[in-house]
């Protein structure tokens, strides 16, 4: 059961959206962050920090959370959910493979998992952004090669440039790089990205682009490559697949970056393979059974009584919990305000009055969890109590450029979730509720909830694992008591997809992750812009002025302490807007192992457990697995 599935684990094998939405599962956090570094007054650097220097200089030989010690070598066979029916990452529909954007394509420059805020070159050997911040340019490393042998050159950067922004990419693409005009080549191994205005992130976004060669698909167009192997630069190439079944990818002998310092010690694997389940409970016993070496389990219970047993004793199996600097975002019920019944924020309210997460975690998560309180949970950004001065003249700046009048509740105490601490508090939550939806018009008839021309009051909440329906049960019992009718409708991952992507649910679970510098994925997310275009992830079908402003000024904040006020404003305004119905999170990794993998000494601090294994892990000498 996949109960707390978004808050650490993949919502879907999606890596379309993992790596733009999944910034701490693909590229950890430093794609967007803040401030302004140093290397505006250098011609052309390594790397690139913002607001601080990066941590490693520019001789570094590795970075400090692998291990010199490791041995190269065997076959890391991990798991994954689902299915797949694509190896093109970038398009809209379908699902892509799981490992593609980590082992297969490159960006221009990656970055360290023990800094939240500074990227170094890979394909790009240098970089310099503009003194007046309106363009950076890229150096391509003159070792970079693809796959097929070629060397990789300015115009294939442009070409996957230009790809992404097509419509023949998922919009999603389009939208993060919204204020790049054009990608001009200079020189056969020079290009410069000419943004449309300033934005304090851009060209930490810019040097996230994953390249590809145009030999890919053959000619065909963009989004009828499905199938065809990526032609890219990565460490590994696809060695075997069975469609939506198993995928293989084998390390590449003549991998161009293998001693490249981001590199070093880097992908010891020969192998890595990812088997297909279609449910938690066959992959848990896949993994029991020998079938995949490691596993990171995102659900309370299976982790309290189900990773037992002989195998756990002998020690040929392995129960860890790995702490971890995360942010926690912001995981819950998401309202799809698209919906009529949802327009109302006292109807929002009153159905987040329902949920009863203290009997929950005891009941359910073996009080493993804590409420998350933010959209960006355990990181500075968090709105607090009363609006601050600062903050009530941001909200007062942000008002008054669209004419609007300010909502002076925004300036009170930030909402934070009920709690039922006490053996009164769910009965006193719900009577609050049932005041709540009177006010808004609807009453209570036989028992049922109905409005004023006697529509009974329901909704479902959409789910693409039975794991979720045991956790939504005591909140739809809590929900009955009010006279909502809550159903659950369990889709497989396809269908999933193609139902968010048309927004075509009342409710989802959701998780959207933070990282320590909110910036341009909050476009996507929240701005009028994409309320309407399939495939974005506003969810919430949020159309308002006050928000795209508020993000507007997180986008052009220019120093730390100018992005903590705008995000602590955006916070309160989302908080106070009652969209979700919040969650729970923690501060650890839960993963078990086989006898004979090693991790290395150092433990990043913004990373996924699995990522981490695939790309830092090896396998003991005399354990290798062939």
């Amino acid at each position: 059961m996949k109960e707390e599935k978004y808050t650490f684990g993949f919502r879907f094998p999606l890596e379309i959206k993992t790596i733009l939405e999944k910034k701490i599962l693909i590229l950890i956090f430093p794609l967007f962050l803040i401030g302004i570094s140093d290397v505006y007054g250098k011609k052309y650097t390594k790397s690139m920090a913002l607001g601080s220097e990066p941590k490693y200089g520019e001789n570094f030989l590795s970075f400090d959370y692998v291990d010199s010690n490791s041995v190269e070598g065997g076959e890391l066979r991990l798991a994954a959910m689902g299915s797949f029916d694509k190896l093109n990452p970038f398009t809209l529909k379908g699902l892509a493979a799981r490992g593609l954007m980590q082992l297969v394509f490159e960006p221009l420059a990656t970055p360290s998992l023990d800094e939240p805020m500074s990227v170094y070159g890979l394909i790009a050997e240098k970089m310099s952004l503009a003194k007046n911040k309106l363009s950076i340019t890229f150096i391509i490393n003159p070792k970079a090669k693809f796959s097929n042998g070629d060397p990789i050159l300015a115009s294939d950067v442009k070409y996957s440039y230009d790809t992404l922004t097509s419509s023949s990419s998922s919009p999603i693409w389009k939208n993060y790089w919204s204020d790049v005009r054009e990608a001009v080549v200079l020189g056969k191994r020079k290009i410069r990205f000419n943004f449309k205005r300033k934005n304090r992130e851009l060209h930490m976004i810019v040097a996230s682009l994953p390249v590809f060669s145009k030999k890919w698909g053959a000619g065909k167009s963009f989004d009828e490559v499905v199938q065809d192997p990526p032609v890219a630069s990565g460490p590994y190439v696809i060695s075997k697949i069975d469609l939506g079944k198993s995928i293989w990818f084998k390390k590449r002998a003549d991998y161009w970056g293998k001693n490249h310092p981001t590199r070093n010690n880097h992908f010891n694997f020969e192998k890595i393979s990812f088997r297909y389940y279609k449910d938690s409970f066959a992959r848990l016993q896949a993994f029991k059974a020998g079938e995949f070496d490691f596993i990171h389990e995102n659900v309370s219970k299976n982790w309290a009584r189900s990773y037992e047993g002989i195998k756990f004793k002998k020690g040929e199996l392995i129960k860890s919990e790995i702490s971890n600097s995360n942010p926690a975002g912001m995981q819950g019920y998401v309202f799809n305000i698209r919906k009529k019944k949802f327009a109302d924020v006292r109807v929002r309210k009153a159905i987040g009055l329902a949920m009863d997460f203290e009997w929950m975690n005891r009941q359910l998560f073996y009080d493993q969890y804590v409420r998350s309180n933010s959209f960006f949970t355990n990181t500075e950004m968090v709105a607090i109590g009363k609006a601050s001065k600062n903050e009530e003249e941001l909200l007062i700046k942000l008002t008054q450029e669209n004419n609007l009048s300010l909502d002076s509740s925004l300036l009170g105490p930030v909402p934070i979730p009920p709690s039922t601490s006490n053996s009164q508090s769910l009965r006193e939550n719900l009577k609050q509720a049932m005041k709540l939806l009177n006010k808004a018009g609807w009453h209570v008839k036989k028992g049922k909830l109905q409005d004023s021309v006697g529509n009974n009051f329901e909704f479902e909440v959409l789910l693409d694992s039975r794991g979720w329906e045991r956790v939504v049960s005591p909140f739809k019992r809590n929900l009955q008591k009010l006279g909502i009718e809550l159903k659950t409708r369990v889709t497989d991952i396809s269908l999933y997809k193609k139902r968010i992507d048309n927004f075509e649910y009342d409710m989802l679970v959701h998780w959207y992750l933070s990282g320590l510098n909110p910036g341009n994925e909050l476009v996507y997310r929240f701005m009028s812009t994409t309320v309407n275009e399939k495939g974005s992830d506003n969810f919430i079908g949020l159309s308002d002025p006050l928000v795209d402003n508020a993000i507007k000024n997180i986008i052009s904040s220019e120093t730390r302490e100018q992005l903590k006020l705008a995000s602590k404003v955006l916070d309160r305004i989302l908080l106070f807007g009652h969209y979700v119905i919040p969650h729970w999170h923690n501060r650890i990794h839960r993963v078990a192992f086989r006898d004979g993998l090693v991790a290395p000494r150092n433990t990043p601090l913004y990373y996924h457990s699995e990522d981490w294994a695939m790309s830092s892990w090896w396998w003991r000498q005399g354990k290798l697995k062939q």
